[in-house]
């Protein structure tokens, strides 16, 4: 008769199949996050290589090149209705802030701040591109990727 063994948990302590409430309220806080950062859509143009990933210690990381400082992120993601929260710290680098109790750790790598990345002149938003009541006497920006 042969014994079934159960399988092993890893040696850092986290279970990979772990479906308790602090594990479903991490990815709430993370969905609340990410859908507040998809409806400010000058903040996803303008970043390059945006990564999460989430932290060993319940928290979650997210990094981008380019784009707002980091300060600017945490502060209008604390003020979103959907992401409400705490910033902890934040400068133009790093911020930390805390959404439903769950830690988030921001990075911009080679941050331009939200004032530079407008004045940039070869910065194509999708706004822009979309408004047809704009009227000008320069091509509009679709004109141009469609070659009309």
């Amino acid at each position: 008769m042969r014994r079934k063994h159960a399988l092993r948990r890893p040696k850092d302590g986290t279970d990979p199949d772990d479906h308790s409430l602090a594990s479903a309220c991490r990815y709430e806080a993370f969905g609340r996050v990410m859908a507040a950062l998809a409806t400010k859509a000058e903040f996803i143009e303008s970043c390059r290589d945006l990564t999460w990933w989430p932290g060993p210690d319940e928290s979650w990381h997210i990094e981008w090149r380019d784009g707002p400082f980091a300060s600017e992120v945490a502060a209008l993601l604390a003020r979103h209705p959907h992401a409400t929260g705490r910033v902890v710290t934040a400068d133009d680098v790093s911020a930390v802030l805390e959404v439903r109790g769950v830690r988030f750790e921001l990075r911009a790598v080679d941050p331009m701040g939200r004032t530079e990345v407008r004045s940039r002149p070869h910065f194509w938003r999708l706004a822009e591109a979309l408004d047809t009541t704009r009227r000008t006497t320069a091509r509009h920006p679709w004109e141009e990727l469609l070659g009309g």
